[in-house]
Parts: structure tokens; sequence; C-alpha cells
């Protein structure tokens, strides 16, 4: 799943619909057990407040993302957590450099943010609608680059998710959506539109991985085909990252030895 720092990525070698050998009931019970790990390691990440971590979710639409934190993340304490969800730049935020409204939104010290598209809409919708020229696009994968060593340097671990969902897929759950009265809200025509752009789309994603996957800002590709798959794999990943920060819960007060509430 991870792509390795300094190689083209190729999506057509990443399979949509790869399983891992996993059993879907095993997955299932496994990932209960991952939401208890997760759990324990946000409760000490918030107690210790010495770092952070920003989990960035990027796909296509309707390949998951709102279902994948739901999945991962749904269970775990809000407070800890927060979930930000990136449009089109509109108003004040155009008056500003691209990466402005993100920094804005990065985790502070104890939390866990989780990014529902993210500054990399900028080299991918804008690469590909022709919002930005080509030479803007290549310099703005230095700039992302510097800016999650940025964040990383202050404490904030970062890791980066692409979830990767075949055309026929993609196909099948935008038509649930029209059909579905209760999931009709989340389709819009231009989704139809970015559809016939799939080959362009896919170039670009294919060319921002392989531009901005770093040792301290990986970005992996998950199989998004199968969601029981697609959770299991993400909260692995989670946990993994979680575990590589290692956070420890403060020493206990040295006056609270022997203390007796009454």
């Amino acid at each position: 799943m991870l792509v390795k720092p300094n190689t083209q990525l190729s999506l057509k070698r990443r399979d949509p619909d790869e399983t891992f050998g996993w059993d879907k009931e095993a997955a299932k019970s496994e990932l209960l057990v991952m939401h208890e790990r997760i759990d324990v390691m946000q409760r000490r990440l918030a107690a210790e407040r010495q770092h952070s971590l920003l989990v960035v979710l990027q796909a296509m639409d309707a390949c998951g993302k709102d279902g994948t934190i739901r999945s991962v993340f749904g269970a775990l304490n809000p407070a800890g957590v927060k979930v930000v969800s990136f449009k089109a730049p509109v108003g004040h935020e155009l008056e500003h450099d691209y990466l402005w409204r993100t920094h804005a939104v990065t985790p502070a010290r104890g939390e866990i943010t989780v990014w529902n598209r993210s500054h990399y809409e900028s080299v991918l919708v804008e690469r590909v609608k022709g919002l930005a020229t080509v030479e803007r696009c290549d310099r703005r994968y230095r700039h992302i680059r510097e800016f999650e060593r940025l964040l990383v340097d202050e404490g904030t671990r970062i890791v980066k998710i692409n979830l990767n969902v075949s055309f026929e897929e993609q196909r099948v759950r935008l038509q649930d959506r029209i059909d579905d009265p209760t999931e009709r809200w989340k389709f819009r025509l231009g989704d139809l539109d970015d559809r016939k752009l799939w080959p362009d789309y896919r170039k670009a994603y294919e060319l921002a991985l392989s531009q901005t996957s770093t040792e301290s800002a990986p970005w992996f590709v998950v199989p998004g085909n199968k969601k029981w798959v697609r959770n299991l794999a993400v909260a692995k990943i989670v946990l993994g990252e979680l575990e590589a920060i290692a956070p420890k819960l403060p020493p206990d007060d040295p006056a609270l030895a022997g203390l007796q509430v009454v």
C-alpha cells in the first residue's frame, strides 16, 4: 500500500479489489480490536499533549471517504478527533495562498485531525481542469513537501491515504446515490462531468502521490472496492502511526499519593 518515496506510482498496478488474503468476517472482528487499540492510543495522545496526528483522505467522488471516517474514527472520543471537509475555495479563502486555509485547521497537540479532501485538490482538480498551469502545479509539489515537513518538525505526524476505487465501482456507487432518496443529496451533476475526466484524474493522482510521498509524510494507496478491506486497512495504518508516536500518560502527581476522596 505504501508509495515509496522517489518512485513513480502506477495506479494500474494497484488492484482496487485486493483483499490481502483477509477473510471478510475475520476482518470485521479484527476491526473491532483495532478500534479498541486506537482508542487507547488516542487517549494517551490527548493526555500527553506533545504530538498530534493528521490523516489526509483523498479520493475521487463516491470512493468512500465519509464511510471510512465513520468506520475508523466514529467510535473515538469526539473531544480528541476533528474532521475537516474541504470544498472549492470561496470568498476570503481566494484572497490567500492555497495553503492558507489548511494551515488554520491542522491538529493541535493531543488531537487527531482527519481531512476529507485537502490541499491536494490544488494539484488535482486545478491541474485537471486547467485552473492552474502545469508549471504552477509543479511548483506546488515542492510547497506541499515543505509545508508538511514544517508540520512534522513541529510535532505533527502525517499520514496520507488515497482510497483507490475502480471506474466501474464508482459508477455503481453514483447510481446507488441517485436511486436512494436518503443518499440523493450527496449527488451533484458535476460528478458526472468529473467522471468523464477519470483518465486525467488518474494521471494527476499518480504524479501528485509520486512527487509528495516522503519518509516523514508518506502516501498509502488503499484498495477501496471492498469496504471491509478498506476499513481494516485504514485502521491498521492509523494504529501504526499512533504507535510510532508512542504517546505516554503523564507521570502521576506525587501529591495524589494516598489521597482519599471524602
